[in-house]
């Protein structure tokens, strides 16, 4: 059996920079690590769709399936592969094709909602909130859902508002305190040398302590 995986979540605001930093992050590992995104593990909501995303709330915990989010994570954790659901966004459909996941010694788990749910937070050997200015988040989620999603800038906006913010107070931004380091979105000197860190400690690890020690002391460190 594999032995020594080390599983890191990367959480904060929709538009926040956490999934550019998990991406740069597992690049920065190279082959020993990869990213597992919970946009993967969003249940099927066609029978809502709308044209334009307004009627799912995805950024309620209820939208997702954590089960089969821990169910995997626990299968890495003993060293085993996975194969990951997939989700088109456009029709709000999980489809029925997966993909292959091997497993690797570092998984880094990207998701706005994922230290909401202890389920995670007893799976999850540390835990990076990435806070951003709402402003700052908006504009980037704004780009992203109107180039990659097809959306409409109104169609954004308004679910922004009837949704994602108060989503984003109710639960994103309490969860922050599950977190073992907080980390600033927008300062880039602070967000790379993290990035520098985390990889020295991986890479010179076998991973036999489960846990960095950077990040356990103290609790929450915050960094602008």
């Amino acid at each position: 059996m594999r032995k020594n995986t080390y599983i890191l979540g990367v959480a904060g605001g929709s538009g926040s920079g956490k999934t550019f930093f998990a991406q740069a992050l597992a690049k920065k590992l190279g082959e020993q690590a990869f990213v597992l995104y919970q946009d993967n593990y969003y249940i099927d909501q066609s029978h809502k769709f709308d044209f334009d995303g307004g009627s799912v709330n995805f950024d309620h915990p209820e939208a997702l399936d954590f089960d089969l989010m821990a169910e995997h994570l626990k299968a890495l954790k003993d060293g085993e592969d996975i194969r990951i659901p997939k989700y088109d966004f456009a029709t709000h459909s999980r489809l029925e094709e997966t993909i292959f996941q091997p497993w690797k010694r570092v998984v880094i788990v990207d998701g706005i909602l994922i230290l909401t749910q202890p389920k995670l937070l007893e799976i999850f050997d540390d835990a990076i909130f990435v806070e951003t200015p709402e402003d700052i988040r908006f504009a980037r989620r704004l780009n992203r859902d109107v180039v990659e999603r097809g959306r409409t800038p109104e169609g954004v906006k308004a679910q922004f508002e009837r949704q994602v913010k108060p989503m984003h107070d109710l639960f994103v931004e309490p969860s922050k305190k599950q977190a073992t380091h907080v980390s600033s979105g927008v300062d880039m000197e602070a967000f790379y040398n993290l990035l520098r860190d985390i990889q020295k400690r991986v890479s010179d690890s076998d991973l036999s302590a489960a846990k960095m020690d950077f990040l356990k002391e103290p609790r929450t460190q915050i960094i602008y």
